[in-house]
């Protein structure tokens, strides 16, 4: 296995739910770590969040993945995390997500050494949820990842990178290294990322929405993407949204309206914190949110109530 800052893979051995034989550290590389800004922006995959979180001109182009690293973790985390592991974070869920002994009493688990899915026994899949913070928001922005192998390179959509299934949730061969990540030109483009969860900082999110809007100089939708994190065992874009949105003023009638559209897709299940009939209701208004965020509301006692920090 590949480990970068090794904020997920490193407790994940130490609870033996991965046990690779061979472990490659892609800290040296220093190619991983490069940023190009031409009106697109690349990052390189071992950038870190925190670096991400610091970088001005980012936050000017995109500020709702800065929004989406920032609230990743604590700061001693974001410090050795990377937007390539980030993106590549394993799948979690209640009965994966447990010491080797506490999962050994129940039998195990489908995701690892188990035959059973427990959060819907009869399930022919596993269904751990995707619980990575920044994967949503860039599938919001359009970017797309770079994928190098001994036999050649290829170039995908943040979008296609991903399967919903909580076991095989990579589009990534096992001989690939995810190399950077590509943001096309925000210029017009306007973003933002709301997360819940239960503490103001560590937890991973329980349910989050990403938007991506594209506003003419009156104010009116010419692009709009809307993505749900942590409801499936990957990030779902809405895709109805943009026609519902184009060529309207995001009224609070729209808002409620795309918020309605959104909200059917989204099944959260009971293997997260939170009872799953509460996560379901939290989605109309974490699109509301992030909606009006993107309008230009002051949004920052929502963003308190919500997220506990300010961003």
């Amino acid at each position: 296995m590949l480990v970068a800052g090794g904020t997920d893979l490193i407790p994940n051995m130490k609870r033996r739910q991965q046990v690779p034989a061979t472990v490659i550290g892609l800290r040296g590389v220093a190619d991983l770590r490069a940023r190009r800004v031409n009106g697109s922006i690349t990052l390189g995959a071992m950038t870190t969040l925190t670096s991400m979180v610091r970088d001005t001109e980012l936050r000017a182009k995109c500020p709702g993945l800065v929004q989406a690293a920032a609230q990743v973790a604590t700061p001693h985390l974001r410090n050795m995390a990377t937007i390539g592991g980030n993106l590549c974070l394993d799948t979690r869920c209640t009965y994966y997500d447990q010491s080797y002994e506490w999962r050994q009493a129940i039998n195990f688990c489908m995701k690892k050494d188990g035959e059973t899915c427990w959060v819907a026994t009869s399930s022919p899949k596993c269904l751990a949820v995707s619980s990575t913070d920044t994967a949503p928001m860039l599938q919001a922005l359009g970017a797309r990842v770079r994928l190098v192998s001994a036999g050649g390179e290829r170039e995908i959509a943040v979008e296609d990178l991903f399967n919903n299934d909580g076991m095989q949730y990579l589009t990534r061969r096992p001989d690939e290294i995810l190399v950077d990540v590509s943001i096309p030109d925000q210029t017009g483009w306007v973003s933002a990322y709301w997360k819940l969860r239960r503490r103001g900082s560590f937890d991973f999110p329980v349910a989050a929405v990403a938007v991506a809007a594209r506003l003419n100089p009156a104010g009116d939708v010419e692009d709009l993407r809307l993505v749900l994190g942590a409801v499936a065992s990957r990030p779902l874009g809405v895709p109805v949204a943009a026609s519902i949105a184009s060529g309207k003023r995001l009224t609070d009638e729209l808002i409620a309206q795309l918020a309605d559209a959104a909200f059917p897709l989204g099944k959260p299940l009971d293997n997260t914190d939170y009872e799953m009939t509460w996560r379901k209701k939290m989605i109309r208004p974490l699109v509301e949110y992030a909606l009006r965020d993107v309008r230009g509301d002051d949004m920052a006692d929502a963003r308190m109530k919500i997220a506990r920090q300010i961003l």
